[in-house]
């Protein structure tokens, strides 16, 4: 396993994905495209290199992709002379590819803050989290960018997906500001959409879509670029109970039919139960990680 390393991006003049004047995906020129193209070629020729997984000691073949190991993370204090908060505290947890994890437990639990640790937005206190054999902690900001870009796939409550775009360039856009060119991203972007049944709804605005459909657009965003994981921060939140459903069943076909690694987080006992494995937090530990067969998880 070896980390991003940086190599010599392309010169302004240079020909390539990034030649020319920024433009999205269907060939729109706006402020955002503008932010999109520099990004870029800011973030162009840093790669990330995967060595062949090895399996976890003493398991039955199972490959770890996201390894947890005493990882705690504490917040100082709002006020001076305040105790601070610390909202992951010792936490070990290993994920293998394939699976499909939720972590649960009531507000202010620590489930999110652990998510954002497992994705590298925010940086441990203690411990680490290696990804693919690599920990996060060791890599600078740029490089961090780089990776959660290409490896993580993130799926977030509110949809997040730009007004201004149509719903195949928002799927497109981890590639474009990668550095694809317009023809490849788009390429992927319809057929990620394909996956989660939306192709039909590629040229609309987010307006256009209902909760579901933007929920679903969202996540094939999170897929687009082949990501070693996706971490799902309440996704079915903003939905109708029925929509909800819908949605976690989507995940998990995704994980049957495609192999994909997924952890979600949710407050729902109910969601949580559509997940072969469930991690319960409380005040910031784990409190039970427990498999569809009632054995705990490793």
């Amino acid at each position: 396993m070896r980390e991003p390393v940086a190599t010599p991006g392309p010169s302004a003049g240079a020909a390539g994905p990034l030649h020319g004047s920024p433009r999205s995906v269907g060939g729109e020129r706006s402020a955002v495209c503008w932010v999109i193209w520099v990004a870029a070629v800011r973030g162009a020729g840093v790669h990330w290199e995967v060595s062949p997984p090895v399996a976890r000691d003493g398991a039955e073949g199972g490959v770890v992709i996201l390894q947890v190991e005493s990882v705690r993370k504490a917040f100082a204090p709002a006020e001076a002379g305040a105790a601070g908060v610390t909202a992951g505290d010792g936490v070990d947890r290993a994920v293998e590819r394939g699976e499909f994890v939720a972590i649960t437990g009531s507000s202010g639990s620590g489930k999110s803050t652990l998510l954002h640790l497992l994705g590298g937005i925010t940086r441990p206190s203690a411990g680490s989290v290696r990804l693919e054999g690599v920990d996060l902690a060791t890599l600078d900001d740029e490089a961090l960018a780089i990776v959660r870009r290409r490896r993580i796939g993130f799926v977030f409550q509110r949809y997040n997906l730009l007004p201004e775009l149509s719903l195949v360039e928002n799927v497109a856009l981890p590639l474009v500001l990668d550095g694809a060119s317009h023809g490849h991203a788009e390429a992927r972007a319809r057929e990620a959409l394909a996956k989660v049944g939306m192709d039909h709804r590629a040229g609309h605005r987010p307006d256009a879509l209902s909760g579901g459909e933007q929920q679903r657009g969202a996540i094939a965003r999170a897929l687009v670029a082949g990501p070693a994981i996706v971490l799902a921060d309440e996704p079915p939140g903003a939905l109708a109970t029925a929509n909800s459903q819908r949605v976690v069943d989507l995940v998990r076909q995704l994980v049957e039919r495609e192999g994909q690694t997924v952890v979600l987080v949710t407050h729902d006992p109910a969601i949580a139960a559509g997940a072969p494995r469930v991690v319960r937090m409380r005040d910031g530990r784990v409190e039970s990680d427990v498999v569809a067969s009632g054995a705990t998880a490793r």
